[in-house]
């Protein structure tokens, strides 16, 4: 018999399911939009760049409605926070130039990442959660190399194209995962 717990992780699947396909989208179509923008800091330029920390946010209250049972809201306020404080940094880095922007993203995708990392492994007997795991530590490495990347003569926006892909990428995957774990979809 399953426990009370297993069941609350298998009646809020579904809803992270659909969360992890909407956030792959949006990061293949965001990562499009800045290859296609260049690596000037164009207002286009600024712009995706502040909404994408701000589309974290905003997945992240959605996925607290379906974290209330396994553990990871505080990780995922956590989230919130760290989020916020990026998307105001981004823009304001965004004044300053390429350099100063890929210092803030660096930070952010440094907290973050271990925030994932912890919120994936909170979310464990879900299932589907090792793609949000190693997701997690590759964002934390990827977040070092923006920063260092930042020091380099021409440093450039367009690795984070390639970073929002491959964080994309995962989001399917757990998707997919998830589905294969709850016996649905």
């Amino acid at each position: 018999m399953a426990s009370a717990a297993s069941a609350e992780h298998v009646g809020a699947a579904p809803a992270l399911r659909r969360l992890y396909v909407i956030r792959f989208v949006f990061a293949a179509a965001w990562a499009v939009l800045l290859l296609v923008s260049g690596s000037d800091l164009t207002v286009a330029a600024r712009l995706l760049l502040f909404l994408y920390p701000a589309f974290d946010v905003v997945a992240a209250v959605v996925d607290t409605r379906s974290a209330r049972a396994d553990g990871s809201v505080k990780g995922l306020y956590a989230n919130i926070a760290v989020s916020s404080l990026a998307a105001v940094g981004v823009a304001v880095a965004g004044a300053s130039g390429v350099a100063d922007v890929l210092r803030v993203w660096g930070a952010w995708a440094v907290v973050s990442g271990l925030v994932q990392l912890l919120v994936g492994v909170a979310r464990r007997p879900m299932g589907g959660q090792w793609a949000m795991i190693v997701s997690g530590g590759i964002s934390v490495l990827a977040g070092a190399t923006f920063i260092r990347s930042a020091s380099q003569e021409d440093p450039s926006l367009t690795t984070l194209a390639g970073y929002a892909t491959l964080g994309g990428i995962f989001f399917l995957v757990s998707a997919f995962r998830l589905s294969r774990s709850t016996g649905r979809g």
